[in-house]
């Protein structure tokens, strides 16, 4: 625990705008203590790696939680606001502990501890923290699937309540604490959950479960318990209209309330802090929007926020939001409704970048929709990096994005490609990878890549296939599958070997191939062979850089291995960069550093 040190004068003018993107302060939407709403905490980079912060909203103060050198982000605050809970992983490799310490600090030499002493290392599996010290505990790992457990109270021993191999996570306690709901795939299909309420002994209340047993293609999320004693009701997201959208479930009646907001697009919500009504966030063709649902009147009222995208938002117990805005040209503030913002950064604002055109493409599988950014005033044909996001289940929206501007400040067109796989266009088109995972993807992105070159903006001879995580795998993949659509590939912490990453990898995600491919390798051996980059590498012709992190549990280091190995065999052009961190890292400077070796691994090979 330490203050904050860090720098946050503005860099020289020698310093690329590009740079300053990353290097510029930032802060997440805060996060409140439900019974003590002015204890507050948030992630900031300001010393240069990003950690979590105490902010006591009376008075002011603030004061840096956790000092990690590959750096903290998962923390949450009890009811009460007397503690913070964090996690703590080593090396950026997601296996830990949950530690504690107070929300004041060390003043009395308090330090963080084990939050739940008895619980060995593991996958977190989702937490809820109650009143009086009650609090659950989800954890995953390899040898026992998920287990749930039980504390009642400050030095009470963890009792275990829930066991399953299948994937399955901590939901939310209701006020009262004395329900649990859990989200569950014990039907097998890891990408549509059921949920089950229990009792804090174990014992079932109720299931809702639209999946009919993994027949049906439906999936089901909690969103929370209403805020309010004595009442039991759970907000519930579902997909029985074909897009996620928000109920209202009793477990204990077993009344359902069916909301039916008459909105396109996906819609998630939370409950204002009194219960009298929803902040719904709507995202509709990858921006959002926010509405007030009064549940008394059953009526809409429009939360006004900017064109652009709100990754986050909150009621406040005075009724006001706070939300965390920001567009593609237009760097991200935490706003709110009753006017200015929140919380500032300490030091300089970032440099602005260009705004996002849409373009939409017809694909195999219906229409795809492209975010484009190109440099202010340029005209095609221009050099054009694809930039895939990871997923697959997520989206591109018209949000700030550092890297795709630090290439459109390099001179390239940069398109994002919301392929068959993502979220946001309706259950339809996120479900509809399956089986054919990455070939898929893959006819989408060729789709936009003829018409951006079609078009004029995209010159065919400097293309520039890049991607992290499932980006990253599409990138290998895509360039083994058509391999002379690309100049260049760029692949950050990919999926390279199939079999080799599904054998290694953390079990969640484990579940979650079995599910896309429909088993494992040695039950659909033939799936897996289509859908590795492995399979292809051979075929590869473009100049390839890998980035990886070597405590990946998600993109383990080993496949990669096996995948470089065969580019080296052959004499393939290739660069690769393995850092000490897990999938990704939190770190400024390191962060700037893989970026800068992307641009010149490119500007290389294309010649500019």
């Amino acid at each position: 625990m330490t203050e904050n040190t860090g720098s946050t004068s503005s860099p020289s003018a020698a310093v690329p705008d590009w740079e300053k993107r990353f290097r510029a302060p930032r802060v997440s939407l805060p996060d409140w203590a439900e019974d003590a709403p002015d204890k507050a905490l948030f992630v900031s980079n300001a010393t240069g790696t990003y950690e979590l912060y105490a902010w006591d909203r009376a008075t002011g103060a603030q004061r840096q939680a956790t000092d990690r050198p590959h750096g903290t982000t998962d923390g949450v605050l009890t009811p009460d606001g007397a503690w913070i809970w964090w996690f703590s992983d080593t090396d950026g490799d997601e296996f830990g502990v949950w530690m504690r310490q107070p929300f004041d600090g060390s003043a009395e030499g308090a330090a963080d501890e084990p939050a739940v002493p008895g619980l060995a290392p593991s996958f977190p599996a989702g937490l809820a923290l109650g009143r009086g010290g009650l609090a659950v505990v989800g954890r995953s790992t390899d040898e026992e699937g998920t287990t749930v457990h039980v504390v009642r109270g400050p030095g009470e021993a963890p009792v275990e309540i829930y066991r399953h191999r299948e994937s399955a996570g901590v939901g939310d306690l209701s006020y009262d604490g004395d329900l649990l709901a859990i989200e569950h795939t014990e039907h097998g299909d890891a990408m549509h959950s059921a949920l089950r309420v229990v009792r804090l002994d174990g014992s079932a209340v109720a299931e809702l479960d639209d999946s009919e047993g993994g027949t049906r293609e439906l999936g089901l999320e909690v969103l929370g318990f209403s805020p309010v004693a004595g009442d039991s009701r759970l907000l519930v997201g579902h997909q029985r209209r074909g897009r996620w959208e928000p109920m209202v479930w009793n477990p204990l009646t077993g009344e359902e309330s069916d909301l039916a907001l008459d909105l396109p697009g996906d819609l998630a919500a939370e409950w204002y802090p009194d219960g009298s009504a929803l902040l719904v966030e709507h995202s509709f063709e990858a921006r959002s929007e926010l509405w007030r649902y009064d549940m008394a009147e059953r009526a809409m009222a429009r939360v006004e926020t900017p064109p652009g995208s709100v990754s986050g938002a909150t009621a406040r117990p005075d009724g006001t939001v706070e939300y965390l805005w920001s567009s593609a040209a237009k760097p991200p503030v935490v706003r709110s409704t009753a006017g200015g913002a929140v919380l500032e950064a300490p030091g300089f604002r970032p440099p602005e970048s260009v705004p996002v055109e849409d373009a939409w493409v017809e694909g195999p599988g219906g229409r795809v929709h492209a975010l484009v950014q190109r440099p202010a005033g340029a005209s095609g044909p221009l050099p054009t990096v694809f930039e895939i996001h990871g997923g697959p289940t997520y989206h591109d929206s018209d949000a700030f994005a550092a890297g795709p501007a630090a290439w459109v400040d390099h001179g390239f067109a940069v398109i994002r490609v919301n392929y068959r796989g993502s979220t946001g266009y309706g259950r339809d088109w996120t479900d509809a990878l399956k089986h054919r995972v990455g070939l898929i993807e893959l006819e989408d992105i060729a789709a936009v890549r003829e018409w951006a070159v079609a078009s004029g903006l995209a010159d065919p001879a400097r293309l520039v296939l890049a991607g992290g995580s499932w980006g990253g795998y599409l990138t290998l993949l895509g360039l083994g599958v058509q391999p002379e659509a690309w100049a260049v590939g760029l692949a950050a912490v990919p999926v390279a070997d199939y079999v080799t990453a599904y054998h290694d990898e953390m079990e969640a995600l484990k579940a979650m191939d079995r599910t896309l491919l429909g088993g494992t390798p040695e039950e659909v051996p033939e799936r897996f062979e289509a859908s590795s980059p492995l399979t292809y590498v051979d075929a590869v012709r473009a100049p390839v850089y890998i980035s990886a992190g070597v405590n990946d549990p998600r993109c383990p280091i080993r496949q990669v291995e096996n995948y470089v190995e065969r580019l080296a065999a052959r004499g393939a052009v290739h660069e690769v960069y393995r850092y000490d961190a897990g999938h990704g890292s939190l770190v400024v400077e390191e962060r700037i550093k893989q970026v800068r070796l992307e641009l010149e691994f490119a500007a290389k090979h294309l010649g500019s």
